[in-house]
């Protein structure tokens, strides 16, 4: 029996407006929008009979609607995987105008309307992002269970979530990035993508990842972008913010989407919070929560890293500075010189150590919270 979460994501539209809802496949778009929009009239482009009905015609969206008389102007109606026909978006556009209709357009990716360059209504619809599950969603929540199964809804908890990841790898990301990809070497691709798990949560040297894959440095750019427009991951910049010590300025980190995903094919099994493998998976599930909250509660900021040329790290800067936040599983003196350093430099208005220590506690101006505490206060709008 699924479990219908209460999502974080709540798509309100006043009237008249329409919106982009993206998010990688499995993060249960669908489900979101039949629970949130019971009455809408709702069209699913994987469904074979509908995309070709189409793509045949995509006039025939405006004459089905016309059929369905006053819902299909006080409810938006939704358009499932929208990417598979960017043409429709052109009739979508005609119906906003001339009809007064509102839509929510779902889809996995939006490189592919991008990349036609075709109609993406003007502003006339906005964008919203529904991530996996978060912490604050998830009744009950167990952090090894999540490190394990991952925090898809479809995927979190179940006896057989590996078994469904090593699907999901083998038939969505590998296929569909592919798909998005249409690269001209696809062995110089297939390498880079399979070489993925030694990219996850790192600086990238572009050159050096270019040389083991046969291919330019800007071409693997190219690739990483990739990634990032299917949603299968994020790019996390430096902290830019001139300094007196020497700092990594231009090298990006890479994050996959999931930790689940990423957990099975670096092939981690994480069954206690000890060792290396528990403290970068800790870290990349804090990442993801402070990218869905930045999402969700539309922050105005980007989540940046901050790492001198002597090694000292900060895991994630927030506002330009203003709140500095380190990541450990668990935390002794010495893992407190990163963020002592950083603030030294910036003087921040908040610098946290995330733990998975029971008790918080203060050091030196520095706050050490238990990562509950700490995603309780991220989740009611008290971070930044």
């Amino acid at each position: 029996m699924s479990v219908l979460y209460n999502r974080a994501c709540s798509i309100s539209l006043p009237r008249g407006q329409s919106a982009f809802l993206w998010g990688a496949r499995q993060t249960g778009k669908s489900t979101l929008l039949k629970h949130q929009f019971a009455n809408s009239i709702s069209f699913d482009l994987l469904n074979a009979g509908t995309m070709l009905r189409f793509l045949s015609a995509p006039n025939a969206l405006g004459q089905e609607l016309s059929l369905f008389g006053a819902i299909a102007h006080t409810e938006p109606i939704i358009i499932d995987e929208i990417q598979k026909i960017p043409s429709l978006l052109d009739e979508v556009h005609r119906l906003i105008e001339s009809e007064d209709m509102s839509f929510i357009l779902c889809g996995s990716s939006a490189r592919k309307l991008r990349r036609e360059d075709v109609n993406l209504l003007g502003g006339r619809a906005c964008k919203f992002t529904l991530h996996p599950l978060t912490w604050s969603e998830v009744p009950n929540f167990n952090l090894l269970t999540a490190m394990s199964t991952g925090l898809l809804p479809g995927f979190y908890g179940k006896k057989f979530a590996r078994r469904s990841l090593r699907a999901y790898i083998e038939d969505y990301l590998t296929q569909e990035v592919f798909s998005e990809a249409l690269v001209r070497n696809t062995a110089s691709f297939s390498r880079f993508f399979d070489a993925l798990p030694f990219y996850h949560g790192s600086r990238l040297n572009f050159s050096s990842i270019a040389r083991d894959c046969a291919v330019d440095a800007k071409t693997v750019r190219a690739y990483f972008d990739i990634l990032v427009d299917t949603l299968v991951g994020y790019l996390v910049f430096p902290h830019a913010k001139k300094a007196s010590r020497r700092t990594i300025s231009s090298a990006p980190k890479f994050y996959l989407f999931d930790i689940g995903v990423a957990n099975y094919i670096l092939g981690n099994t994480i069954s206690n919070t000890y060792g290396s493998n528990f403290g970068s998976s800790f870290e990349h599930f804090i990442f993801l929560e402070l990218i869905a909250a930045s999402s969700y509660q539309e922050w105005d900021t980007n989540i940046r890293y901050w790492r001198t040329s002597s090694g000292l790290e900060v895991d994630f800067v927030l506002d330009n500075g203003a709140v500095a936040i380190d990541v450990k599983s668990r935390v002794r003196a010495r893992d407190l010189r990163a963020i002592k350093a950083f603030n030294d430099e910036f003087r921040p208005r908040r610098s946290i150590v995330v733990t998975a220590e029971p008790v918080n506690r203060k050091v030196d101006g520095i706050e050490v919270l238990n990562y509950e505490y700490f995603l309780d206060q991220l989740n009611q709008g008290r971070l930044l």
